[in-house]
């Protein structure tokens, strides 16, 4: 599995923000939506292009363009704050979801929906932004690789050491891009020093 920490003045900044408790819905959001941009940014760095013939006002020259189509999927809730970075990156890309919750006993993923596009051909950004046990992230890749996807990324905040693990044992394919790996998870299988709930956060429900 290949895995990408971003390392970037700005998005150690947005991240910070994301951290600090005292930071209110409206602040959270904005910050997550433009760390995504950064995540976004540096997950779709090597994708295949090609080249084509184009006129500037004053001369041809050559232009580039993806080779494939983009589709993001975001894994509700918290992952919706990925969303709109990813859209104001990429304005037509497709967009795809699956509702997975955690048990907060067992820390298994319970799934109640999905939707999506076409995947084949495409490049799928699978946006979950807390990458703790894994087991959330590990079955949407399961359930877009179902669906006919074949390039696959995932985009994440931040990851737990035991979520890395976890997805690198069912989905050694997959490109994983985040702005840190902490230290672990506590007893209640929440990331450490994290950022608390990113749903809650994002939505103002805590």
């Amino acid at each position: 599995m290949e895995i990408t920490v971003v390392d970037h003045p700005l998005g150690r900044h947005f991240l910070s923000i994301l951290r600090d408790r005292s930071t209110g819905p409206a602040e959270f959001r904005s910050a997550t939506n433009r760390l995504a941009l950064i995540l976004a940014l540096e997950a779709t760095s090597g994708v295949p292009e090609s080249r084509y013939r184009l006129e500037t006002p004053l001369a041809p020259t050559t232009g580039y363009r993806p080779d494939r189509p983009t589709v993001a999927v975001a894994v509700l809730r918290a992952g919706l704050g990925l969303l709109e970075g990813v859209v104001g990156l990429i304005p037509e890309v497709a967009v795809g979801y699956v509702g997975v919750e955690r048990d907060e006993t067992t820390a298994q993923p319970r799934s109640y929906y999905h939707k999506f596009p076409a995947m084949a051909g495409r490049t799928v950004l699978v946006l979950e932004p807390m990458l703790a046990t894994g087991g959330s992230l590990s079955w949407a890749v399961k359930q877009v690789k179902a669906a006919g996807a074949q390039h696959v990324m995932a985009l994440c905040v931040v990851a737990a050491p035991e979520g890395i693990e976890r997805i690198g044992q069912d989905h050694p394919d997959l490109q994983l891009t985040v702005a840190a790996i902490d230290s672990h998870l506590n007893e209640t299988f929440f990331i450490v020093p994290g950022l608390g709930d990113m749903g809650d956060r994002l939505f103002g429900t805590t």
